[in-house]
């Protein structure tokens, strides 16, 4: 027996300490039961996010429970805090497709259609084979996607960025809203692609940030969630499944043809070039997630003069080499899409001959190229051959 238990059995049943301590007692109890009551609802929550169906992992779960749940601002800190600044100098790794483009992407002969121009490569003198066009998808025998790989900036130079071209007189695109972002669901596409999806699939990449930092709204089948905000950038998928991308309400707008609109901060490049303030990020038009000048995996999408749509990602791009890519690969205007390793994609399924694969375009993204076959927490755009 204890010391206290002695005193316990010794202090009488109605004496003014036994009643005291019986007061504690109680109240210890409802406090605990107050505090497990006030907690059961956010671990139910938690519970529910970490066991959603799709292939996320756990701290990526974890990390989007607390942005939705108010933790957003603790979240950002903390990814500021793990950044480590990129090398600067060397050479592109041994699995860069810069040191064996050919292992990287087809080079079946361009037949028929336009010869794109080499891309100047930021860092100079240029690699062997340093933007030039390869193609990674074909159409009916002809050129539908093509990519150009180079260093991203002059002064990072062991890193490699992709430059992708789409021709959209031979692809046409398809949104897929994922569990959790847009929201607004559940939407007649599904968060996955499987089954009659996959006919005719060519790739597959990211779509935006997370709505709620986005700075836009969505619409899609004719329901809006949040707010088409004026001059947004802004995703568009017509009906015949083409895409452009604009300012809201300048280029592009709300038509009967329209099918899809995604939104995500404003445009990063306009008439041609890269539009002021993306370095110092003026009035937080591209989003507080993470710096603009943060060297980290980014992806973006853009529109060429001729209708082609620029797809341009890479580790350890600042938004404003990522706008300067976009630019030397041909975009009059363009948006960024989403950033960060676990939320960056961009899957290939099949080659230019036509063959079945599924591989990431760049070998260092960290997810794996089965990632759209199960159920994804978030959306994203499948490009498909058109028909003949």
């Amino acid at each position: 027996m204890t010391d206290s238990d002695r005193a316990a059995a010794q202090t009488p049943a109605g004496s003014p300490v036994g009643s005291r301590r019986r007061k504690r007692r109680r109240l210890v109890l409802i406090t605990l039961v107050a505090v497990l009551a006030l907690l059961t609802p956010v671990w139910w929550s938690l519970g529910q996010a970490l066991t959603a169906p799709g292939t996320d992992s756990i701290s990526s779960r974890v990390a989007e429970w607390a942005r939705r749940h108010g933790a957003g601002g603790l979240v950002t800190w903390l990814e500021q805090q793990r950044y480590t600044p990129p090398t600067v100098g060397g050479a592109p790794a041994a699995n860069s497709p810069l040191r064996s483009p050919a292992a990287a992407a087809s080079s079946a002969p361009v037949l028929g259609a336009d010869v794109l121009a080499p891309v100047v490569p930021p860092a100079a003198p240029p690699l062997a084979g340093e933007g030039t066009w390869h193609v990674l998808e074909s159409v009916r025998g002809l050129p539908a996607v093509q990519v150009a790989y180079v260093r991203p900036d002059a002064i990072h130079t062991s890193y490699t960025a992709a430059i992708v071209r789409i021709d959209q007189r031979f692809v046409r695109a398809v949104y897929h809203p994922g569990t959790q972002d847009p929201g607004g669901g559940p939407w007649p596409i599904r968060p996955d692609l499987t089954g009659g999806d996959r006919a005719g699939l060519l790739a597959a990449f990211n779509a935006a940030f997370a709505m709620r930092d986005s700075r836009g709204g969505f619409y899609d089948f004719g329901r809006t969630v949040g707010k088409l905000n004026r001059n947004a950038a802004s995703l568009v998928i017509y009906r015949d499944g083409h895409v452009d991308i604009g300012a809201w309400g300048r280029d592009v707008r709300l038509t009967s043809d329209v099918m899809t609109v995604r939104q995500n901060l404003a445009l990063i490049v306009d008439h041609g070039r890269p539009v002021p303030g993306l370095e110092t990020n003026w009035q937080n038009q591209w989003g507080a997630t993470i710096g603009n000048a943060k060297y980290v995996w980014r992806t973006s999408l853009g529109i060429a003069a001729n209708g082609d749509l620029v797809f341009v990602t890479g580790n350890r791009l600042s938004a404003t080499t990522l706008a300067d890519l976009l630019r030397r690969g041909g975009a009059v205007r363009a948006m960024e899409l989403d950033i960060n390793p676990y939320w960056t994609s961009f899957v290939l399924y099949r080659n230019a001959h036509g063959s079945r694969i599924e591989r990431n375009l760049l070998p260092d993204m960290i997810r794996s190229p089965q990632r759209y076959d199960t159920t994804s927490l978030r959306d994203f755009i499948a490009l498909y051959a058109k028909p003949a």
